[in-house]
């Protein structure tokens, strides 16, 4: 009986594990503004996601923007400003501004906003381009409204019915992970065999981590596969996989421990039965 109640606590630990990484993600990852401004900051070298903002801007800048029979230069020019921008410091000391101030929303989005899509506010970039173009006496510069630019990085239909569950996680942020260990150490705990117990725990643990990072993995493509014809896959793919970096290498991390666990507890089984 003892045997058997050991089996289904790991078994409930195992199946706890990536719900736990994903609770505590949503929890203290997404949750707090820090961890997501260095979460997203990379993205400002991604090709990809420069192109979507280099577009996006000049086409919303360039329709602000009366140059008369200029029209075509002016936001050809604009273009080649902001590309040029896009790689300077200046640029990711504004992007990483931009998606400070576009936290809030992105949590709005997730709890208890409107919509379907999430966006990025790209204000901050823009005035500096603005103040760039001006101080490098480009024609027309002194036009440039800095106004809000929405980009929309990620967009779905059923965005709504993932409220829920985000919320759900948040609020199990703390007490899965809590429970997760309290399952393994009651399933060493009430084990005939302990040593056993800790081997099977372990693999429990690394079992639960290839669950996780195959559930990231599937959730990646239905992400994708599920956002309208007109965003940038390449782009979207990038926010994915730098909102879930830290669920990736929570998988590694909890998979490394866990065959360690194994294999240390099956190594001391073998020294004991060395006579």
């Amino acid at each position: 009986m003892r045997t058997f109640l050991s089996a289904v606590l790991i078994t409930l630990m195992a199946l706890l594990v990536p719900a736990s990484a994903v609770a505590y993600w949503a929890d203290r990852e997404l949750g707090d503004a820090d961890r997501y401004t260095a979460a997203m900051s990379p993205l400002a070298a991604n090709p990809a996601v420069q192109q979507v903002v280099v577009t996006q801007a000049t086409r919303a800048l360039s329709g602000q923007i009366d140059a008369g029979p200029f029209q075509g230069g002016v936001e050809a020019l604009l273009g080649e400003a902001l590309s040029s921008f896009s790689g300077t410091s200046a640029y990711r000391t504004a992007w990483d501004a931009a998606n400070r101030a576009a936290h809030a929303a992105f949590l709005q989005a997730l709890t208890t906003g409107d919509g379907n899509a999430v966006a990025i506010d790209l204000a901050p970039v823009i005035a500096q381009v603005r103040a760039e173009l001006i101080a490098d006496e480009v024609p027309f510069a002194d036009r440039i409204p800095v106004t809000r630019v929405a980009v929309t990085v990620m967009e779905y239909d059923n965005l709504g019915a993932l409220r829920k569950g985000f919320r759900m996680l948040q609020i199990a942020g703390v007490w899965l992970p809590v429970l997760t260990l309290l399952l393994a150490a009651a399933a060493v705990a009430v084990a005939v065999n302990r040593r056993r117990a800790v081997a099977a725990t372990g693999l429990g643990l690394a079992f639960g981590a290839v669950l996780l990072g195959i559930a990231v993995s599937v959730c990646r493509r239905l992400t994708l596969d599920d956002l309208p014809a007109d965003i940038d896959r390449a782009a979207a793919g990038a926010v994915y996989d730098a909102l879930t970096a830290f669920l990736r290498t929570t998988a590694w991390v909890v998979l490394a421990v866990g065959l360690a666990v194994a294999l240390a507890a099956w190594l001391a089984g073998r020294r004991r039965r060395t006579p």
